[in-house]
């Protein structure tokens, strides 16, 4: 069946259908630098990762610790790609867009996005609330089956204080750079171990997929403890939740990814 001839359905009695709703995939994954381990028996996932990515089958996936490049891994393990982190995990006909957070010593990294859509525009906004941690959001706009979706990944910090202060700067962005009737899409690492950021962005009108008796824990990833990662919506119905699960999973990175469907 043809994506024009999905959009109108008919039953054998002459009666049109409505049109059957478009679903839209996003995944959100921690990717801790694509290295695993630490010292000398430190590996490199980044290989690993790229499989992993492809195997999500999200129309958007929203990346966090990606690393533009680092140059004392570089030295260190002879198949480092020679590409960035971003540009090296898209999965063939993705767009990669990639915005750094972060200044080290050795490189440089931040947040991506992936899509299979195509890619309208982007920009990223600093939300730093102190000098011992960088933080960024990545805003990009995306063009789903004719129509605008923005999604917005983030990376929030380790302060309870700060956490709040960046949902603010986020809420604020969220005025200022997105029209109030356009899909929202925000995913990442909230790094929030409560409730608190959560209704604090109910409040703002975004919402994620909720069920009683579902477990969406995601880090630890050899054990999760907790939900760190979500996807959060408005202008969309979500309609599930998916973690995998499993040890090539909590091999790649600290945390596991999740994957979430929505209605638009």
């Amino acid at each position: 069946m043809t994506e024009s001839t999905k959009s109108v359905l008919t039953t054998a009695s002459g009666i049109v259908l409505p049109p059957e709703p478009a679903v839209l995939r996003v995944a959100t994954y921690n990717i801790h630098k694509g290295v695993q381990g630490l010292g000398p028996t430190r590996r490199l996932e980044i290989h690993n990762l790229g499989h992993a990515v492809e195997q999500l089958d999200a129309d958007i996936v929203c990346l966090q610790e990606v690393r533009k490049m680092n140059r004392k891994e570089e030295q260190y393990f002879e198949r480092w790609p020679k590409v960035s982190q971003a540009e090296f995990l898209a999965p063939e006909g993705y767009e990669s867009v990639y915005r750094t957070n972060a200044y080290t010593k050795d490189g440089e990294h931040g947040n991506a996005l992936l899509t299979r859509w195509p890619v309208k525009g982007s920009n990223h906004i600093d939300i730093s609330d102190h000098r011992f941690e960088q933080r960024g959001l990545l805003h990009v706009e995306v063009e789903v089956r004719g129509r605008a979706v923005h999604a917005i990944v983030v990376h929030l910090g380790l302060i309870p204080g700060s956490r709040v202060r960046q949902i603010q700067a986020l809420q604020q962005f969220i005025e200022r750079e997105v029209p109030p009737g356009a899909p929202l899409v925000v995913a990442g690492d909230f790094n929030d171990w409560g409730t608190h950021i959560k209704r604090l962005l109910a409040s703002y009108g975004l919402y994620e997929f909720e069920a009683d008796g579902l477990s969406a824990l995601t880090y630890p990833s050899r054990l999760p403890l907790a939900q760190l990662d979500h996807v959060y919506v408005r202008g969309m119905t979500p309609t599930g939740l998916i973690v995998p699960q499993g040890r090539i999973w909590w091999r790649m990175s600290d945390h596991l990814p999740l994957i979430a469907e929505f209605h638009i």
